[in-house]
């Protein structure tokens, strides 16, 4: 069987010590049954292997082996690649359906078409809504500036696919239900890196697909997709960046008369990581999620010092006796360079369109109420884009007026208050006991996966704390940076769906927790760890158990997600059955 626990990678940075003579205490435990961790080699430790299927798996299939060989190194990009046909099949099924504004769209799809056609937001008449439905082309577009609130990045996508398929519903949903179907993908990828292994990966990616709030989402002309689409590309590219930097550290160390890698400590301190491109690569995704939204910059702060305390872990365990000081002397200044700056300018080029145009909201303010700043010296549009974000920044934190649907970031993990993109009742339905049926789009997670999500989180902080395993920090990490800001503006009008920039992060966590309940597979070294030696009856029972006990969850979570299809994609049913899915009294 392929290993699927967390377990069987040995790269956490906490495993330096494996090498070491047991101490005193752990010698005495022995007596008790104690079984020490086996010893991972050095190289294992900084660039870990990824697991493969056992030969068993084959021959119960009568997979000849020349054919498995060639199935598994397809499945690295084969499996994922599936995952993701059936997540962009589910996202672009009748895309166009409701046929309406719903939402948010009312801002951001009207924003979008002005900006790719005129380089700027216009200033729409109210009640437009419904002559863009029934006939788009008779609607101008407004020369007048239009006050917005939000940077340009994720109109100009939503924009890209209005100018593909028009002012439609399909066009302005076009481009966010590719990187939703893209991001289902890019989970797999990552999972598949983070986890050593492809079965991991491809769960991650599917949990993800089958997520109600990443589905609405994907399907409906809002930022916070985007968002969460930079916020993903950024942090895959900082774990390819970590794999590659610790390869590099691997291959500078000495091998012993041996044929063992060594740790070193001159090595470990002193050598340059060179070019790191995906570093860089991270930076201007981070720089396009700000650009999209600002809670983006949470997320660049956090991931900085995430990426920082990797080239601590992994000087470590090259050898370094002083690694935050390696760190700083080496890495720190290449680090804050590659990201930071690196966004602020992919930031202001985004600005491009109300830049050059001279004819957005506040693009000439310099000239005109500040002309008699202290700052004058510095050009007209820069000093103008400054007092523009200053005035969006005291509209955000201002914006407290109570709304229907909002809620606290408390509630978000247990699906306290979803919002109701789309609601419609029908009269004269014979199905329905009251008459009526029902048509709503409610952005809601697939509860039970989120509910696992909950004991997955408490899993992984424990992981992190007791175990020191890097993957259960970094998925934290993740979580943490998309959710946690939000409790320091609680008494600003916030709602559920922003939570869709950690769910990728809240899939990886049930990822993890799942392959815990599966246990390692025979033969692994994790074996040791549990105290089992291959070929242990008792050892293949337990991993029978979990892989049951894994397999319903999954499976529970995908019925789930199919008994809530109706309420995600605004199909028409009996009001009986829509109450019936109305599980909790927040949900009305």
């Amino acid at each position: 069987m392929t290993s699927t626990a967390p377990e069987t990678q040995r790269g956490q940075d906490a495993g330096d010590a494996l090498g070491e003579q047991p101490t005193s205490w752990q010698r005495r435990l022995r007596r008790f049954g104690h079984v020490p961790r086996p010893e991972t080699p050095l190289r294992d430790r900084l660039d870990p292997p990824y697991t493969r299927p056992g030969r068993q798996v084959w021959s119960v299939l009568a997979i000849p082996p020349h054919v498995a060989d060639r199935l598994v190194r397809w499945s690295g990009w084969g499996g994922p690649l599936l995952i993701t046909l059936v997540a962009g099949l589910l996202r672009f099924w009748k895309l166009d359906r409701p046929h309406a504004v719903i939402f948010d769209e009312t801002y951001y799809a009207k924003d979008a078409w002005a900006l790719v056609n005129q380089g700027y937001e216009g200033s729409w008449p109210k009640d437009v809504d419904k002559l863009i439905l029934k006939d788009p082309s008779s609607v101008p577009i407004p020369t007048d500036p239009g006050y917005v609130v939000h940077p340009p990045v994720g109109k100009w996508i939503i924009g890209f696919g209005e100018q593909l398929f028009g002012f439609t519903p399909f066009g302005w949903r076009f481009m966010v239900a590719v990187l939703g179907t893209v991001s289902v993908l890019l989970l797999c990828r990552i999972g598949r890196r983070l986890f050593r292994s492809t079965f991991l990966g491809c769960l991650a990616g599917l949990l993800l697909a089958v997520d109600g709030l990443h589905f609405v989402m994907s399907r409906t002309a809002l930022l916070d997709l985007i968002v969460m689409f930079f916020v993903l590309a950024a942090f895959g590219c900082l774990v390819v960046d970590r794999d590659r930097a610790r390869r590099r550290l691997a291959d500078a160390l000495p091998v012993d008369a041996e044929g063992v890698l060594r740790p070193d400590a001159r090595i470990a301190e002193t050598l340059r990581l060179g070019w790191r491109p995906w570093r860089l690569g991270a930076g201007v995704m981070l720089g396009l999620a700000f650009a999209t939204k600002w809670n983006g910059l949470y997320v660049l702060a956090a991931f900085g010092l995430m990426t920082v305390l990797w080239d601590v872990g992994a000087r470590r365990t090259a050898g370094a006796v002083k690694p935050y000081m390696a760190v700083l002397r080496r890495d720190l200044v290449p680090a804050f360079v590659s990201t930071v700056p690196v966004a602020i300018v992919t930031y202001v080029v985004s600005w491009t369109g109300w830049i050059v145009t001279d004819k957005g909201y506040y693009r000439n303010w310099a000239a005109t109420e500040g002309k008699n700043s202290s700052w004058s010296w510095l050009p007209d549009w820069l000093r103008s884009l400054w007092h523009y974000e200053n005035q969006v920044y005291d509209f955000h934190v201002g914006l407290t007026s109570g709304h229907t649907y909002e809620s606290n970031p408390w509630s978000w993990l247990v699906l306290g208050r979803p919002v109701s993109y789309f609601y419609e009742e029908q009269a004269g339905c014979k199905e329905s006991t009251t008459g009526k049926c029902a048509s709503e789009v409610l952005a809601i997670g697939t509860p039970l996966l989120w509910w696992l999500a909950c004991f997955a989180l408490a899993y992984v902080v424990w992981r992190w704390l007791f175990r020191r395993d890097w993957r259960a920090g970094a998925i934290a990490c993740g979580v943490a940076a998309g959710w946690v800001p939000w409790f320091f503006y609680q008494e600003r009008t916030i709602f559920l769906f922003y939570a869709v920039v950690f769910v990728p992060f809240l899939c990886l966590a049930v990822t993890m927790l799942l392959g815990a309940i599966v246990g390692p597979a025979a033969g692994q070294g994790a074996r040791a760890e549990l105290g089992l030696t291959s070929g242990d009856p008792t050892g293949e029972r337990r991993r029978t158990l979990g892989a049951i006990a894994a397999g319903v969850l999954v499976l529970l979570i995908v019925w789930n997600f199919i008994y809530f299809w109706p309420l995600y994609t605004g199909t028409s049913i009996p009001e009986d059955l829509w109450r019936d899915r109305m599980w909790l009294d927040t949900w009305v």
